[in-house]
This record gives C-alpha cells, sequence and structure tokens, in this order.
C-alpha cells in the first residue's frame, strides 16, 4: 500500500488568515485573490509575498495595470510588511504592460514564461490577471480564453511555483474558467452599511485541507490586513492552565455576596449583573478583578462605555498600571464580534489570565458595526462560548430601567446565555432610595434567594441586612410602609 503524498503548508503570517485557511497556503498551489476594486487585493498579495519570498524561494511580481510598478509600491511602502531591502533581491517586479497592449495571449503567455525560466521563482504573482482576460477579449487573439488558462496552468504546475492571480470580479464564478483550474479561491468583499465600511473574507476553494466557511471580517490598518477567525477557532488555541491551578471558586471579593452565591463563582462561569445606573455594577466589576489580583490571578477589562484615561476606580487604575489587569479599549469605529473576540483572547493568552470583564453589553451593542448589531445575540453566544472554552470567569454588566413593575435582567434576551445572575434594584423606603441586591440563578449549585440591602462608600460595595419583607421588591411595586415595619439600611457589621 502506497504512502499518502504529504503536502506542504505555507505560513502567510497575515494575522488569522491561516486559521481561515486551515493551516496556511498548500505549497506549489494555483490561487486566486479576486473581488471588487478598493477591497485590499493587492495589499494582500504583497502582504503574503513579503511573508514567503526567501533567497531560496524569491517572488516575481507581474504588473498588468497601466502605471509602472513604481507607483504601486509608492503606496505599498506605507504599510509595516513592506521590506525595501527585499526588491530586486528576494522580490523582482516585472511589468507586461506593453504584452497585454498587444492583445495576444500567446505573447502574454509567452514573456512570462521566459521571466519564470529565468529568474526560476517560487512565487509568481499576476496583477491584475482580469486586465488580461479584458485584453484578450477585445484584441486580435491568437489564443482563446480558455486554451489560455489551460495552458498556463500546466506551466504553472510544471514550474513547482505557488501562483496567484489578482483580479477584480463581481459575481462571474460560473462564467470563468480560471476559477475551475484554480486549487484556490480567496474571495475579498466590501461594502458600506449605514455609514460603515464592512469588509469581509471567504475562502470560497481550497484543495486538499479543510478551511472555515462563511465570511470573515478583516481590517486593514497600517500594519497591513488583519483577518478575524471565528472566535471558536481562536478559543481553541487558548490554554486553560490557570484554571486548573486556581479551581474551585472565584470570589467576588464581597464576602457576603460570596456566601450568597454558594461559595462564590464557580469557575468558568458566566455571569450577568444587571441593575440601573448607579447601582454599582462597574464596582462591583472592579471587585472582582481586584480579588483575582490578590489571589495571583490576572484580569482582562473590556472597556466599552469609560474612556482608559477617566476611569475613576484608583484600585482598578492601579491594577492596570502593574500590568496585572489588560485594559482593552473598545471604542473603535465599527467592529466585529470577531474582533472584540480576538482582542480578548490574545490578552487573556499573553497574561494567563482567569477572569474577564465586560463592562458593558450597551457600550458593547453600540461600538458594533450595524451590520453586526442585528446578530447581537447570536455574536454575544458565540463570544460566552468561546471563552468558556477557555475556562476563564467572565462577569457582565448591563443597564436597566427599573420599571419596578416587571423583571428583566438584559434587554438583549441574553440571561440564559450566562450561568449566573445578580440584580440589583432601588427600593423606595421613607422617601429615599435604597439599594437591594440578589442571586437568581447559579446553574448547577445552591445559592440564596435573600435580598439584601447594600451600600457604596470609597471601599466599595458594604452588604447589609437581609430585608424583613421580600415581598414585591424584585418583580412588583417597590415597598413604602411605615417606620413601625419599614426596611431599614443595616446597621450590622459590614464585610
Amino acid at each position: 500500500m502506497t504512502s499518502k503524498v504529504s503536502i506542504t503548508r505555507l505560513a502567510t503570517r497575515v494575522p488569522g488568515l491561516d486559521d481561515v485557511l486551515g493551516g496556511g497556503l498548500p505549497e506549489f498551489s494555483f490561487n486566486l485573490i479576486a473581488g471588487q476594486p478598493g477591497c485590499g487585493k493587492t495589499t494582500l498579495a504583497h502582504q503574503i509575498m513579503f511573508a514567503l519570498a526567501t533567497t531560496e524561494r524569491p517572488a516575481i511580481y507581474f504588473t498588468v495595470l497601466g502605471e509602472p510598478p513604481l507607483k504601486m509600491l509608492r503606496y505599498q511602502q506605507q504599510f509595516d510588511f513592506f521590506d525595501a531591502e527585499a526588491i530586486n533581491e528576494r522580490v523582482r517586479f516585472v511589468s507586461l504592460s506593453d504584452d497585454v497592449a498587444s492583445g495576444d495571449l500567446d505573447r502574454v503567455l509567452a514573456r512570462i514564461a521566459s521571466e519564470v525560466a529565468e529568474h526560476n521563482p517560487g512565487l509568481i504573482f499576476v496583477d491584475s490577471f482580469r486586465s488580461v482576460v479584458v485584453a484578450g477579449a477585445n484584441g486580435a487573439v491568437s489564443n482563446s480564453l480558455p486554451m489560455f488558462v489551460q495552458q498556463l496552468g500546466v506551466l504553472l504546475a510544471s514550474w513547482q511555483a505557488t501562483t496567484f492571480l489578482i483580479g477584480e470580479y463581481f459575481d462571474e464564478v460560473d462564467a470563468n474558467p480560471v476559477f475551475t483550474v484554480a486549487d484556490g479561491l480567496i474571495w475579498l468583499r466590501q461594502s458600506v452599511q449605514r455609514n460603515s465600511m464592512v469588509r469581509k473574507l471567504e475562502i470560497m476553494k481550497m484543495r486538499g485541507q479543510p478551511t472555515l466557511p462563511g465570511l470573515h471580517t478583516f481590517r486593514i490598518d497600517r500594519s497591513g490586513i488583519r483577518v478575524f477567525a471565528p472566535a471558536s477557532a481562536v478559543a481553541s488555541e487558548v490554554s486553560g492552565s490557570m484554571a486548573g491551578e486556581h479551581s474551585g471558586r472565584a470570589h467576588m471579593g464581597v464576602p457576603v455576596l460570596d456566601e450568597m452565591l454558594g461559595g462564590g463563582l464557580p469557575r468558568g462561569y458566566s455571569l450577568l449583573v444587571a441593575g440601573p445606573s448607579g447601582s454599582g455594577k462597574s464596582i462591583l466589576a472592579a471587585s472582582f478583578l481586584a480579588e483575582g489580583e490578590r489571589n495571583g490571578e490576572a484580569g482582562v477589562l473590556v472597556a466599552f462605555e469609560q474612556q482608559p484615561n477617566r476611569l475613576r476606580n484608583a484600585a482598578l487604575v492601579d491594577l492596570i498600571g502593574r500590568g496585572h489587569v489588560a485594559l482593552i479599549d473598545s471604542r473603535t469605529a465599527d467592529l466585529s464580534i470577531e474582533e472584540i473576540a480576538l482582542q480578548i483572547l490574545t490578552e487573556v493568552k499573553r497574561l494567563n489570565a482567569t477572569r474577564v470583564v465586560l463592562d458593558s453589553l450597551s457600550g458593547f451593542e453600540l461600538g458594533l458595526a450595524p451590520t453586526f448589531r442585528d446578530d447581537f445575540r447570536a455574536s454575544l453566544l458565540g463570544l460566552v462560548g468561546a471563552l468558556a472554552r477557555t475556562s476563564v470567569s467572565v462577569l457582565m454588566t448591563s443597564e436597566l430601567e427599573d420599571r419596578y413593575t416587571d423583571l428583566r435582567f438584559s434587554p438583549y434576551g441574553a440571561a440564559f446565555l450566562t450561568d449566573a445572575i445578580i440584580v440589583q434594584r432601588y427600593i423606595e423606603v421613607e422617601s429615599k432610595l435604597l439599594r437591594v441586591m440578589a442571586v437568581v440563578k447559579v446553574r448547577s449549585s445552591h445559592h440564596s434567594n435573600e435580598l439584601r440591602l447594600y451600600t457604596i462608600d470609597d471601599q466599595g460595595i458594604r452588604m447589609g441586612e437581609t430585608l424583613p419583607d421580600q415581598e414585591g421588591l424584585l418583580g412588583g411595586r417597590p415597598t413604602r410602609k411605615g417606620s413601625s415595619d419599614a426596611a431599614s439600611p443595616s446597621r450590622g457589621k459590614h464585610d
């Protein structure tokens, strides 16, 4: 019995792309990078080329554009991946403008073959291949397009080179023979939705390996292209080794509340803290991170609302300054859930963190690009699920309007996504607003059903006594009783 042929995969080093490709690009494959004008095709091709080109595996980049290669390089060298020392050493640019202008596909093919035979490259790029096709269709050609594509494919296979054709295409997959010949098809898309630019990448075809299906968002910045793989794929790479070292329960930093939770939050659980404005959700979140630091656990704070320079919790600012808590300022425009998940999981991996705080879900939704807000519930499920795979404990805050007449935990119907829920409410007693807190659920664990008064001072949250009359405080009307039997703030020992 013969053994299987092993295919070498080339790591593109484009962030996230190798994850989506299923491990990299197959060596000696024939690939097409397609999409609309301006969607990043040339940038992606250059980023791959500079990452893969070596002295042993040089690259030739054929340009079919009317403008000279120097003009294109003038813009491409603004990206961090550009390596000026590689030009004419590991990377060679050849202009095919005159050959394409003749309209003779045989001449174009002969020029490509001549350059490849002379320099023996391991990487070949043709940008834009569509220009060759259009010229051949409109010119006096001595070779049909299907024959040209077939001959080019045969030559590419004989050259033992990894090849990329870059072309401007829209929806011509079924009509163009090049899509059938290609081993890999990377399609870039972009659209404007509610004044937001959304870019997505799809691996429509990659022979011999499993790719991640679907559309994957990407961003173009100074570093080049960054592809955001699904959170589930990224989470599988993050070790949960710290979870074993800190098994059992994660304490909240408020002893009485830990008792109400049945001894603390079970490790790896997600906790939703819901309450109206000013009820202390962010203060409890800061206490959760500070308690982790006291036990030797690093944390990650994702601030969707507060600006980093306006954090008012001095202890939390100190933790961030000393590197015990990573701060992610996710107020960048047009975010996708995959981009946020990647930032969180990268910091979890870097710090080996065991605690993550998302503050808050309202800011989270507003930070997303409009197209992703429509799927916010599903996106949140994906993020919580990805974090659960890393065994980190997650605390999310959700601001609610206190209506007194109904009991809700999140305007997004997200309560079912979480393993535990703490609700904070206001009650009116003798013309004063008091705060009460209750543990609504902790999956597979005993927990208290008490309603407890609490106060907030410079030291954080201080729990008080259990209310003597709990009827109607969570889901019904506020309590308004006389002084003889009214609930009063605790005068006992604070935690």
